[in-house]
């Protein structure tokens, strides 16, 4: 299978990611380590983000709990 075409990502790190989502650099941790955001290890102890990823994540719909309700 031949690789896929990586697009160009806009990197920014654990701090930046917070302030953006507007959450503690805390909660940016607990998302990586819980898949919810994929983490770039750019050194022995540096993380980036991919920026697109954080604003994606902001976007996902609150589920309502109505039952009855579809996805």
């Amino acid at each position: 299978m031949p690789p896929t075409p990586t697009l160009s990502r806009r990197l920014i790190s654990l701090e930046q990611a917070a302030e953006y989502a507007g959450v503690s650099p805390r909660t940016v941790r607990r998302y990586v380590a819980a898949g919810r955001l994929t983490g770039y290890r750019v050194g022995p102890r540096l993380i980036r983000l991919d920026i697109s990823e954080v604003d994606a994540m902001l976007r996902q719909p609150i589920p309502n709990g109505r039952a009855g309700d579809a996805a």
